[in-house]
């Protein structure tokens, strides 16, 4: 994996629930791989934050990549979609206009469990992600919810940067965010991410002690 590109702010129904108007182009932050985990693994909860969230999310892998591609070659340059949760240490994202410090805890950003290449779904077609905290539905929506959707965003992206085999870009969440409840994550919580097609991610937060 060479890096991870995930979009803030890029579902329609997330944006509204935060306040915020629908944007003319998407927002980028980056993520270390590091970040990355187990797509079951155990997730610390650092005693550094005491507001960490949640946002589950459709990835895109990307395969023979490139530059330059335009919208309708996208498909060509990715290798596959997956499940990812954007953890979010939102007292450290807020700090300053720079999300980075929030976004980029070591080994707090399940994905998986599986590669499933484009010929095998419909996308954006019935797609539709849903994400549970302790069994209670928190996050429900069509993945055709995304304000950018993946060929604008790989195109997009592949004019700042050569996108090359292994990249990963997550797409945004939607509505639903802990965030927007004033719910953070709490020791012994378990949250599960599922995609129409792609399988569910499920992960239990400890705290570090």
């Amino acid at each position: 994996m060479k890096s991870c590109q995930p979009i803030g702010g890029s579902s329609k129904t997330h944006i509204l629930e935060m306040g915020r108007e629908l944007p003319s182009n998407p927002t980028y932050f980056s993520k270390l791989p590091r970040a990355l985990t187990d797509p079951f693994a155990e997730i610390p909860l650092p005693a550094a934050s005491s507001r960490v969230d949640y946002e589950g999310e459709l990835a895109v892998v990307i395969g023979r990549g490139g530059r330059d591609i335009a919208p309708e070659d996208t498909w060509d340059a990715v290798a596959g979609l997956t499940v990812l949760n954007d953890i979010s240490m939102r007292d450290y994202q807020r700090r300053t206009i720079q999300w980075f410090a929030g976004k980029t805890w070591e080994a707090s950003t399940p994905v998986g469990p599986a590669v499933v290449t484009p010929d095998e779904l419909d996308y954006p077609g019935a797609l539709e992600l849903l994400v549970t905290v302790n069994g209670e539905e928190r996050q429900r929506a069509p993945i055709a919810d995304l304000v950018f959707d993946v060929p604008e965003l790989v195109s997009d992206l592949s004019r700042i940067f050569t996108l090359r085999p292994g990249d990963i870009i997550a797409t945004g969440t939607p509505g639903g965010v802990g965030e927007a409840m004033e719910s953070f994550l709490a020791d012994g919580d378990v949250v599960e991410v599922t995609i129409t097609g792609l399988g569910s991610i499920r992960n239990r937060f400890r705290e570090v002690r």
